[in-house]
């Protein structure tokens, strides 16, 4: 499908940012609040979020190069590169001083952000955000992926394996775009990230850092580790949650929107009051 058949069916916005027409819908009115997706997911997964964030925020919901109705020219794929893309994002749309909350992937791009935009955001939330590629994670993403060795997938194999998850695939992205989103976003998942003190002490912004207790890819000790590296940073942990509630259980969404508030509110009047 092309972008322009998107825009026939679809409400929302193209803008040049980045070598991309990045998608992008817009709720709300108030400072910035820019909401990045998980991988393999696009800017509609923030539905649950939308309602309480619009109430305070002007909150811009992008789709990431290669998800949903973003392209991806290039065929590269990195959390550097999706950090690149967000930051040219928010210039494109002149956005002073965004609070940026992002999940899963959306997280670790958030984390980029924080360490080579220093400046650019007004206070950050990492959502299921790790500071290094863990076994947990590797293991899920060959079961998924296939081998690392290989750049090709398979997806037969994941519609034999999950016929639920491909169909929402093909539902989100596109009977022709999910696949090649796969294979895209397989060396992204695959890389050895393993930030530093010194990579962490480059986030200026006050930061909340925020996961399940249940979380197969970021154990609790991983994230104590990362709010103790930050400079300013806050700890939330959601009890009884597994990597994917945080976005997808209604009951634990209800449970994180009042925290994510709280923290975001205190930062959004500190703006208001330079």
């Amino acid at each position: 499908m092309t972008a322009a058949q998107h825009t026939e069916t679809q409400p929302g916005h193209y803008i040049q940012a980045n070598g991309l027409d990045i998608y992008y819908e817009e709720h709300g009115q108030g400072n910035p609040l820019l909401l990045i997706h998980g991988g393999l997911l696009t800017g509609n997964s923030w539905k649950p979020y939308l309602t309480a964030f619009a109430e305070h925020y002007r909150v811009i919901t992008p789709d990431s190069r290669g998800h949903g109705r973003t392209a991806n020219p290039s065929g590269k794929m990195s959390y550097r590169l999706l950090a690149d893309d967000t930051a040219a994002l928010a210039q494109a749309l002149d956005l002073h001083k965004p609070l940026i909350f992002g999940y899963s992937d959306g997280g670790q791009a958030a984390l980029e952000i924080g360490i080579h935009y220093p400046d650019l955001p007004q206070a950050l939330v990492f959502g299921g955000t790790q500071l290094r590629l863990s076994q947990e994670s590797l293991t899920w993403i060959h079961s998924v992926l296939s081998d690392e060795q290989s750049p090709d997938v398979d997806p037969l194999q994941l519609e034999r394996d999950d016929p639920n998850w491909a169909a929402m695939l093909k539902r989100i992205h596109g009977e022709d775009n999910w696949k090649p989103l796969l294979k895209q976003i397989k060396p992204m998942w695959n890389m050895r990230f393993n930030y530093s003190a010194h990579d962490l002490a480059q986030i200026v912004a006050p930061t909340l850092v925020m996961l399940g207790d249940r979380d197969g890819f970021t154990v609790v000790e991983e994230a104590a580790e990362m709010y103790r590296l930050l400079p300013n940073a806050e700890l939330a942990v959601i009890p009884g949650s597994e990597h994917t509630d945080l976005i997808f259980s209604a009951a634990k969404v209800a449970l994180c929107q009042p925290l994510i508030l709280d923290f975001m509110l205190r930062h959004k009047d500190a703006v208001e009051m330079k």
